[in-house]
């Protein structure tokens, strides 16, 4: 793990185009900013985790689920006006 020292207002840039500035301290508390392409998505690690979980689930989902779930969005497409 890189580890950086940083104030308020001052940054750190990952690759070429992600930008990382500490927006506030207080307390036991850091604020981040963070300036990245649309493209790249930045999540809360718990949210990240999150994701992974639910995609892991989805994939490994048994076929009948997936036929009742495709079902039910053709149905909510068709409600739609």
């Amino acid at each position: 793990m890189l580890i950086f020292t940083r104030k308020k207002d001052q940054s750190i840039v990952i690759g070429s185009n992600v930008e990382v500035t500490v927006v506030e301290v207080r307390g036991g508390q850091v604020k981040l900013g963070v300036q990245a392409p649309a493209e790249v998505a930045v999540h809360r690690k718990e949210v990240f985790e999150a994701i992974q979980a639910e995609n892991l689930r989805a994939a490994q989902a048994p076929a009948h689920d997936l036929v009742r779930l495709a079902a039910a969005l053709k149905r909510k497409e068709g409600a739609q006006p």
